[in-house]
């Protein structure tokens, strides 16, 4: 029983993968999911055994984007120095972007996304992420946490636009 439940947990995964890959390039609207079970390399049915919907998919998808960013940055607050904290969170969500392009551009687009379920899951995803970084941020005495917190969100969005664009003179810093 427990290797069934480990497979059909693997699986879940894998579609989630599949799904994140597809929506990112795609998007959303055009993506189906007969394309995520295509590239999943299983039968669409099976998608539905997992997910009632394309939506339902989506909201997963979100969830796994969000979850990891969260984690990534618990690792850091967790073992950076109040003066490295903001450099070592900003490294630590470049990877994410690096490693993780798809789950970007796939919240890129979401943000986009009306559907009252997919607004909440972004609305969530951000607000824990908002509030991860302001509390590290108080902890650390860093001075004016909620305005640091903004500039550190709003830095992470230009980023976000800048890797989407492949225009990396966005970030550009003139010393």
């Amino acid at each position: 029983m427990a290797k069934s439940n480990s497979t059909s947990i693997s699986r879940q995964k894998e579609i989630i993968s599949a799904a994140i890959d597809v929506f990112a390039e795609m998007g959303y609207y055009r993506a189906t999911t007969a394309k995520v079970a295509e590239r999943a390399g299983i039968s669409q049915p099976y998608v539905f055994r997992f997910f009632a919907s394309k939506e339902a998919l989506l909201i997963e998808a979100l969830k796994v984007s969000f979850d990891r960013i969260a984690e990534s940055f618990q690792m850091v607050i967790q073992s950076a120095s109040s003066e490295m904290l903001e450099q070592e969170l900003i490294e630590a969500y470049s990877r994410i972007m690096t490693e993780y392009r798809s789950e970007t551009l796939l919240q890129m687009q979401a943000q986009t996304i009306r559907d009252d379920a997919v607004a909440h899951v972004m609305k969530e995803g951000f607000s824990v992420i908002r509030k991860m970084v302001y509390e590290a941020f108080r902890k650390a005495n860093i001075g004016k946490p909620s305005e640091k917190t903004l500039l550190f969100l709003a830095r992470g969005m230009l980023c976000n636009v800048a890797m989407a664009l492949d225009l990396p003179e966005l970030m550009k810093i003139d010393d």
